[in-house]
């Protein structure tokens, strides 16, 4: 998979946890919208390699997980998040509701509000994970 396959998955799975938001389906909901930030993440790492470069190892090795908060710090934004934190109260909201998903998550029986809550936070247009990832990707 390159970049551009990551940033299409990152806004397919967003539409399909609208979906599942819509029909009352917070599991998933809840599951999916985590793996929108963790798609977006990963197409951030891939817009690190470049063209022809043999990559390396530790970047490939840290990017095959799902630890939203490992992803980041592949990608290198640790310093743009936490400005973005600084700079924004509503991003700052999203960014801690977001920062505790979980891939165990699909385990687990979220409830309406807390799949509303990370859906909302990854989607917000003006302060959401998804749209600061986008500056980003």
């Amino acid at each position: 998979m390159n970049r551009y396959d990551f940033q299409k998955l990152a806004g397919i799975r967003l539409e399909e946890a609208e979906i599942l938001l819509r029909n009352e389906r917070y599991e998933g909901c809840y599951y999916l919208s985590g793996y929108v930030v963790e798609c977006g993440l990963k197409a951030c790492i891939a817009k690190l390699t470049r063209r022809y470069d043999f990559p390396d190892k530790s970047l490939l090795q840290g990017a095959y997980t799902h630890d939203l908060t490992q992803l980041l710090k592949m990608a290198k934004l640790e310093v743009a998040r936490d400005t973005e934190l600084e700079r924004d109260l509503g991003f700052r909201l999203n960014w801690y509701v977001v920062k505790e998903w979980r891939e165990q998550s699909r385990y687990e029986a979220p409830g309406r509000k807390q799949a509303e809550d990370l859906f909302n936070a990854v989607a917000d247009p003006g302060h959401g994970v998804l749209r600061w990832i986008k500056q980003h990707w």
